[in-house]
């Protein structure tokens, strides 16, 4: 779970105009995909029924046949960051679809309330209130069982999708609080899940009994972890604890830091995004999901 010592990179913005942005060109061909994704992809606003309650969620999927392949696509569960289910995950889930995927994106605060509950525009990260504020409200879903009963309930409704081809299996990607999710998920469903992705994931090891990595035994995915630089400075071993944890549990897996990105940096409209950085991220994302979603 994410707190206020993974979050420097909010709450320090002079952090984030670090070096390497994209050119012109290359930003005008990323404003184009999202352009084609916003024209070719369905999004819905949905209800989930959980053992919890009901959690408000967006679905994605691709407009029209898949030709030759009955219409059908993958699934993948994204989680979000601490500030929740906004524009800029909607924008993600929008994107991935248009790739060729059925996509949920959860409000992981739903037993606090609707999607609004929580958001950047609500909460200031570097005051000291507002985050103790955030830190409660992220416990509803950091809590002990909580992902044990969330995960099932969103694959669940995605699997009940007629444009999910459940032949297939399945992804799940998650940034800030929901890197540590989408390792429980993958250890929950190991059977399900194939393809794993944290992006500058807050809280991967600790020294608890609860610590994510300890759960990598339990799962099939492959995994790829980009961490921000300002974690790795502030916690150096993480990386090498995640790396042997994965080698001694012989899983498919890798680890890298980002040189220049700190925590927040794969989310667009924060202090610290850095949009090649994000990009690199979204690559090894989507070369991952094609190659084991299927």
């Amino acid at each position: 779970m994410c707190d206020d010592e993974i979050h420097q990179g909010l709450v320090d913005p002079n952090l984030s105009r670090r070096a390497f942005g994209l050119s012109a060109a290359a930003a005008a061909a990323l404003a184009a995909t999202m352009a084609h994704a916003q024209d070719t992809v369905v999004e819905k606003d949905v209800d989930v029924t959980t053992p919890d309650g009901t959690a408000d969620a967006a679905l994605f999927y691709p407009k029209g046949p898949r030709s030759g392949k009955g219409g059908k696509w993958p699934a993948v569960l994204i989680w979000t960051d601490i500030f929740g289910l906004r524009p800029v995950f909607r924008d993600m889930g929008r994107r991935l679809a248009a790739q060729g995927y059925v996509v949920l994106a959860p409000n992981p605060f739903y037993r606090k309330g609707r999607a609004s509950v929580v958001g950047a525009d609500r909460f200031d990260f570097s005051k000291p209130d507002d985050r103790a504020k955030l830190m409660a409200i992220a416990g509803t879903i950091g809590g002990p069982g909580t992902v044990e009963r969330d995960a099932p309930a969103f694959f669940a409704f995605l699997d009940a999708q007629p444009q999910t081809d459940r032949k297939k299996k399945a992804g799940t990607q998650g940034y800030c609080m929901g890197g540590p999710l989408v390792y429980r998920t993958a250890a929950i469903l190991p059977d399900r899940i194939a393809g794993a992705v944290t992006c500058h994931g807050g809280g991967l090891v600790t020294k608890t009994e609860s610590s994510p990595h300890l759960l990598i035994p339990k799962m099939k995915a492959e995994v790829y972890s980009a961490v921000a630089a300002n974690d790795d400075a502030r916690s150096p071993t993480d990386k090498d604890v995640l790396k042997k944890a994965f080698a001694d549990a012989g899983k498919t897996a890798r680890v890298e830091v980002y040189d220049g990105c700190n925590h927040g940096w794969c989310v667009k409209g924060s202090a610290v995004y850095n949009e090649a950085g994000a990009e690199r991220a979204w690559s090894e994302l989507s070369a991952l999901y094609k190659r084991k979603l299927v």
